[in-house]
């Protein structure tokens, strides 16, 4: 199964947990599974209209979904995602 990695600030969402492994053939599938079991997270993620948040960037590999099929994006069973939250500082 697919394996999604957690930053360390959004680890308070998923009860510390680092790396969740989901099941699902497009990452939207995986990040359905997700949300599921960790609902504070959602907000963290996705805007109102259930889309990712311009900020949060999701990677298969060393690829940003965006630059492939989005949320579509086909997943293999040994594939791993990271969320990647932009960090604003100044």
């Amino acid at each position: 199964m697919p394996i999604m990695k957690i930053p360390s600030p959004l680890r308070p969402y998923t009860e510390g947990q680092s790396s969740i492994i989901a099941p699902g053939e497009k990452v939207s599938e995986v990040l359905d599974f997700t949300l599921e079991q960790y609902p504070l997270l959602k907000k963290h993620l996705l805007s109102d209209d259930q889309q990712l948040r311009p900020f949060v960037n999701v990677f298969l590999g060393d690829q940003n979904i965006k630059e492939l099929q989005g949320i579509e994006t086909p997943l293999k069973e040994d594939d791993t995602l990271m969320i990647i939250p932009s960090i604003a500082g100044g």
